[in-house]
């Protein structure tokens, strides 16, 4: 499960085993979790957070987007 960025407590990774999926990260803090698909940015699960938390991942995610991306690739292959 690569770690892909720790930014205000809160953790960026995928699972090795989600290759079969479409791109997307993983975000855990405090035993929260959501999932973000990369292709549009759409929360595919949101596990405890609040809209205005939530709000602030998905912008990260857009910010980084591209490294997730490239790290996607890299590790499952284009």
């Amino acid at each position: 499960m690569p770690t892909l960025l720790r930014w205000k407590g809160y953790r960026f990774f995928f699972y090795s085993a989600d290759g079969w999926e479409p791109a997307h990260v993983h975000i855990v803090k405090d035993g929260l979790e959501a999932k973000i698909w990369l292709n549009d940015l759409t929360v595919a699960v949101n596990l405890g957070y609040f809209a205005r938390e939530l709000n602030e991942i998905i912008r990260k995610t857009r910010e980084e987007r591209d490294a997730f991306l490239a790290a996607w690739r890299n590790h499952f292959g284009a």
